[in-house]
């Protein structure tokens, strides 16, 4: 066995509606009485956040609510959030939303407390010294931001920029599927097959695979694949939504320590220039690079089939071949959008969209196969 080192957050709560005493909960766990919600505005139009917030009050919390996060959030974003906070003399982080509020929040938690800019924390290993308290709840079932090391940012116009460092891990984790129930079918399809790709490139990942990742990833690909078609037709179905967010969660459990790998560096410029969601700009490029790391990949996708009970036989090559058809199946079901060109990605930008991905060298030395910017540029070709 190859030595490898695996981390995660310390505590995990799972609990229907358990955001409905969540301020209760977290006056148990933690001294610090001033907290920052870091959020975005749609949720709190949604009306889900207005009740927590008054949880948390009557709990004895004073609240400041950080409502501005948006996708693919830009470096102004988390400064903004973190003058705010220091202004309110914030001691607690609660992130609250999709990957782009947990990520925002894991980086506010540590600018707080430390004394380093923003920019000297990207790549890996470089935050220096503690933060504040950091409590995540995901309202997608997708990213699984709410357990990695990791935080992406959009710098300048397009680029994104990852900070990984353990100090990213939060002290607790509430996964409250109840909260994911209004989430519309597009969301719901593009989140669930975005955790589907992170449990995929952890299991098929070059430098850093290792056993307890895998164990994750097989059991989080077959909650994802048996629950994706119920949880799009069904946005109400209790069962299927507690299994999207767990699966979610052991994806993320999983990545964090066998890190993603092309899908997402070919995804990232799409997010940067196009503002395609992360979850989408995922689901758009998956079916190329799968069929593009088979000639390596293939026995363990061939294992992967038989966790996602993949029907037929076969050998290695032919069980490979049907998971790859069985998760293009999947996707085409989930009613996401299929081509770049209907998200409105232009054929004469697909050789700059290659370029950039190939800036995504932290992700692209997990793949399978050596990627080249001529093999980068197919596969948007083929993915357009």
């Amino acid at each position: 066995m190859n030595p490898f080192e695996f981390r995660t957050v310390p505590s995990i709560e799972v609990a229907w509606e358990g955001s409905r005493t969540l301020g209760e909960n977290l006056a148990k766990r933690f001294a610090a009485r001033k907290l920052m919600l870091v959020t975005d505005a749609g949720l709190v139009k949604a009306g889900i956040i207005a009740p927590i917030e008054t949880n948390l009050k009557n709990a004895g919390f004073s609240v400041v609510t950080f409502d501005k996060v948006v996708a693919d959030p830009p470096d102004h974003i988390v400064l903004d959030a973190v003058k705010s906070a220091k202004a309110a003399g914030v001691d607690i982080v609660l992130g609250l939303g999709g990957g782009s509020s947990l990520d925002i929040s894991k980086l506010v938690a540590i600018l707080i407390e430390g004394k380093q800019a923003l920019p000297d924390m990207y790549g890996i290993g470089n935050v220096k010294g503690g933060r504040l308290p950091l409590v995540l709840i995901p309202t997608t079932a997708g990213t699984g931001s709410e357990v990695t090391n990791i935080s992406i940012i959009t710098t300048g116009e397009t680029t994104k920029m990852g900070v990984v460092a353990p100090q990213l891990y939060a002290d607790h984790v509430l996964l409250d599927a109840a909260l994911t129930v209004g989430l519309p079918r597009l969301h719901t399809a593009a989140t669930g097959i975005d955790a589907m790709v992170h449990a995929i490139e952890a299991y098929t990942g070059k430098h850093k695979k290792n056993p307890l990742s895998d164990a994750l990833a097989r059991e989080a690909l077959r909650l994802l694949g048996g629950n994706l078609l119920t949880a799009c037709e069904d946005g109400t179905n209790r069962e299927a939504r507690e299994a999207m967010l767990l699966g979610a969660t052991l994806a993320g459990q999983s990545f964090s320590n066998s890190p993603v790998a092309a899908v997402h560096a070919l995804a990232y410029p799409l997010g940067g220039h196009y503002h395609v969601p992360h979850g989408l700009s995922n689901a758009l490029m998956l079916g190329p690079v799968l069929r593009f790391n088979a000639k390596a990949a293939a026995p363990l996708y061939a294992e992967l089939a038989d966790v996602m009970s993949v029907p037929g036989m076969g050998d290695t090559a032919a069980r490979a071949s049907a998971f790859v058809a069985h998760m293009e199946k999947l996707m085409d079901a989930s009613g996401a959008p299929r081509h770049l060109r209907d998200v409105g990605v232009t054929d004469n930008t697909l050789s700059m969209l290659a370029s950039d991905a190939m800036k995504q060298t932290r992700l692209l030395q997990n793949n399978p196969v050596e990627i080249s910017e001529a093999d980068a540029l197919n596969l948007y070709r083929e993915a357009f």
